[in-house]
């Protein structure tokens, strides 16, 4: 038997990555340990510099306390991101459906298993969907996951069912680009997802990890809105609000066009991801963003400074100053935390239900983050009563 720890750096599929690899071994007869472990998993990232060398500095750490390092993920599969770790780091770089197979024939298998594993958390990261198949100039997701891929709609189920059954109260649909979603054998889109798993005993909660605005359908909107148990929340990638800057970023929208796809949702919790100083992004460029930021009705902003990634259409471009990205990203942070106030002011006086899943502290079926006292695990209801600077002030309901 083996003692290990698993790790993640990045996005809620590199931690469903990291989790599936940690059920395996688990299910194999090791032993998890928090801390002296003979063998670490690291899930790597790559999305931005910043990213790889959060990743490196994270399996460096874990070579000098383990004995073997496996370090795996994005920045795995990133020529050269991962090069010269020690001799205790393997760098495996394989796609992530193969990755707790891997993991597992290098530790060994043994004879003694052990029950099902839960997942850490209240809520629980099912995958539905790995890879993209679109080329946005700056992404280098394609080249580290490949193309776009879907599991099997019964599969999903199961696995939805399995967590259910273990206790979590909030399922996420997780993947690189969910509304690529497709199991055609069966018939079933992300739309039909959401209402079949929508319809399972016990679910209390589902949300949606991230959609692109241009997979915002009638259809799946519909879903949304006829399943009692989705959450208002819709996280929708904005990354420019000018059209010139999504042209060269090969977006495939226009700003009046995420507007619009935006606009029956108004009742939605919106949140977005967006990139400053992207080459070409000039004073005017960001001011457009602004506006557009404003006009979406979004609440809050993951703010990323545009990174040059290797193998990609703008890998060898990066024609904003350092100093104008950290100008700009902290504009647009200030913006997102006014925008988060006033989301939070408006449902002051309001009831919801808190999944509590740290203690003080919970989200509301919008995702909006609700400070108040209860045990962790628990959905409460809560009334909201004021704002502090972390979130909507809450009490039993």
């Amino acid at each position: 038997m083996a003692t290990f720890s698993v790790q993640f750096l990045g996005c809620k599929v590199s931690y469903a990555d990291a989790q599936a690899v940690r059920e395996r071994l688990l299910a194999d007869g090791h032993d998890e340990a928090g801390t002296g472990a003979e063998v670490a998993v690291v899930n790597t990232c790559c999305v931005t510099n910043e990213a790889v060398a959060k990743s490196r500095q994270a399996v460096a750490r874990a070579a000098r306390s383990h004995q073997h390092v496996y370090a795996t993920g994005c920045a795995a599969n990133l020529d050269g991101a991962l090069a010269r770790l020690g001799a205790n780091v393997s760098v495996v770089g394989r796609p992530s459906e193969e990755l707790p197979a891997a993991i597992a024939g290098h530790v060994g298998a043994i004879g003694c298993v052990q029950s099902d594993a839960r997942l850490e958390r209240t809520r629980a990261f099912v995958k539905i969907q790995d890879g993209c198949s679109f080329s946005c100039a700056f992404c280098v997701i394609p080249l580290v996951r490949g193309g776009t891929r879907s599991r099997r709609a019964a599969a999903v189920i199961a696995e939805i069912r399995r967590r259910i059954a273990q206790g979590h109260r909030e399922i996420v649909l997780t993947g690189v680009n969910l509304g690529c979603f497709r199991d055609r054998e069966a018939g079933h889109t992300l739309a039909s997802l959401v209402r079949a798993a929508g319809a399972l005993p016990g679910l209390e909660r589902l949300r949606l990890s991230s959609i692109e605005v241009n997979h915002l359908s009638p259809e799946l909107v519909a879903a949304l809105r006829e399943t009692p148990s989705a959450s208002r929340h819709l996280h929708v990638p904005l990354q420019s609000g000018d059209d010139g800057v999504l042209r060269a970023m090969k977006r495939r929208y226009t700003a009046a066009q995420y507007l619009a796809r935006l606009e029956p949702l108004a009742d939605f919790n919106l949140t977005a991801d967006v990139i400053v100083g992207f080459p070409g992004e000039d004073d005017e460029a960001f001011l457009r963003t602004l506006d557009v930021v404003e006009r979406a009705g979004l609440s809050r902003l993951h703010v990323f400074p545009y990174s040059p990634r290797p193998g990609t259409a703008t890998g060898e471009d990066d024609t904003v100053p350092a100093t104008v990205k950290k100008e700009r990203s902290a504009c647009l942070r200030a913006l997102s935390d006014e925008l988060s106030r006033r989301r939070w002011q408006e449902r002051v006086g309001s009831t919801d239900r808190v999944l509590v899943d740290r203690p003080g502290r919970g989200y509301a079926d919008d995702y909006t983050p609700w400070l108040l006292a209860g045990e962790v695990g628990k959905l409460l209801r809560a009334r909201a009563v004021g704002v502090s600077e972390e979130g909507v002030l809450a009490v039993a309901a």
